[in-house]
């Protein structure tokens, strides 16, 4: 990978970050390339993924956790409760444990993956989903070339075990002189 992961995640969910700044009252129901979900669902989506962060990467499990991050997270505040969630995620990923937090083995639902693999697959989510609410609130939809570049080296080996899982949508064909944010985005089975 041309970049250091938990350096993408860190600029991915920045990016994101700024586009939910940017959400006006009157789009949280817009829909979004997600289906089934509107901006609000995304971004309870992503909310969610921060706060699993801090716990997964200390080593926590999700019956250590439960229920509580399931459900509305947003509240009044959906900024807020971003803004909230994005701090302990990204200190997890980066901050001065994130040595042993990437070396060690993660528990996820669906078994254990290293601690790098989980934060490179948060980092994907992020990237992604800029795209999806971009396109869903009319903001630009061109993501970070750099992280584009990684994401798509990163995903050309996972992509198969994503698509057994069926985490990723349909891949969309594209035309051979297609540029790279869209080939990505169709391999996600996004149109752009």
């Amino acid at each position: 990978m041309t970049i250091d992961i938990p350096e993408a995640y860190h600029r991915a969910l920045d990016d994101f970050g700024a586009l939910v700044h940017r959400i006006g009252p009157e789009q949280w129901e817009n829909p979004t390339p997600c289906v089934d979900w509107d901006v609000r669902a995304l971004v309870n989506h992503v909310v969610g993924e921060n706060l699993w962060a801090p716990v997964l990467l200390a080593g926590g499990t999700s019956a250590d956790v439960g229920d509580a991050f399931e459900g509305d997270l947003l509240g009044d505040d959906p900024i807020k409760a971003f803004d909230t969630s994005a701090v302990p995620a990204i200190q997890a990923a980066t901050g001065v444990h994130a040595l042993d937090a990437l070396g060690r083995l993660v528990h996820l639902p669906f078994g254990d993956v290293p601690g790098r693999e989980y934060v490179t697959e948060l980092f994907a989510d992020a990237l992604i989903h800029t795209w999806d609410l971009a396109r869903a609130i009319g903001a630009d939809e061109r993501l970070d070339p750099e992280l584009v570049e990684a994401c798509a080296d990163w995903f050309s080996d996972a992509e198969p075990g994503y698509r057994q899982a069926a985490t990723a949508g349909g891949y969309r064909e594209t035309p051979p002189d297609t540029d790279a944010q869209t080939r990505l985005l169709a391999s996600w089975g996004r149109r752009a």
